[in-house]
């Protein structure tokens, strides 16, 4: 019964987020990203490791909670902003994706082939990009980001392992008959 529960939240909760998530000031969200970025890629901006996006726009989209984010590295700070002059890169992909993939639970070049994952633009910029945050250790992370990211990325997998554990249910019933 709480598997059930828990795959319904799991598949619906994109459906039941996206219009209050929608309703967030971009000014908030920005206000919470961009020292949240700040912190995460900070050894990672010092070290000049970022330098290859100055005066380039990486492009991250949540395609089911309907939220984008223009990204660029502005003297010497990643600056997040509402719109772009032009998208050099683009990640896109479904909030559960890319929860597991920030979790370390999914891997995304796995999720690239299944095409869950899309990455646009620049190919050399996108690969740049994604090795340096497959680099990132989640030490990194504030605990009261981190934790919480565990334990919905941990959420996440049960409710899918009960979709499949529902499924395969489903098609032994169905080899019985």
């Amino acid at each position: 019964m709480f598997q059930q529960l828990q795959h319904r939240l799991v598949e619906r909760a994109p459906q039941l987020l996206r219009r209050p998530l929608g309703l967030v000031p971009f000014t908030l969200q920005r206000r919470l990203m961009e020292p949240l970025l700040a912190r995460v890629f900070r050894e990672a901006i010092a070290d000049g490791d970022l330098d290859f996006l100055t005066d380039k726009w990486l492009k991250v989209e949540v395609t089911d909670l309907a939220l984008s984010w223009f990204i660029s590295l502005r003297e010497g700070q990643l600056a997040v902003v509402k719109g772009a002059p032009r998208v050099d890169v683009s990640f896109s992909g479904g909030a559960e994706d890319l929860i597991l993939i920030a979790a370390r639970k999914e891997d995304p070049d796995t999720l690239f082939f299944q095409r869950r994952l899309k990455i646009e633009g620049d190919t050399e910029l996108g690969l740049e990009l994604k090795n340096l945050i497959d680099s990132l250790d989640l030490a990194y992370l504030p605990a009261l980001l981190k934790y919480p990211l565990l334990d919905l990325a941990h959420f996440i997998e049960r409710g899918k392992g009960a979709s499949e554990q529902t499924v395969a249910t489903a098609q032994g019933a169905a080899l019985q008959l």
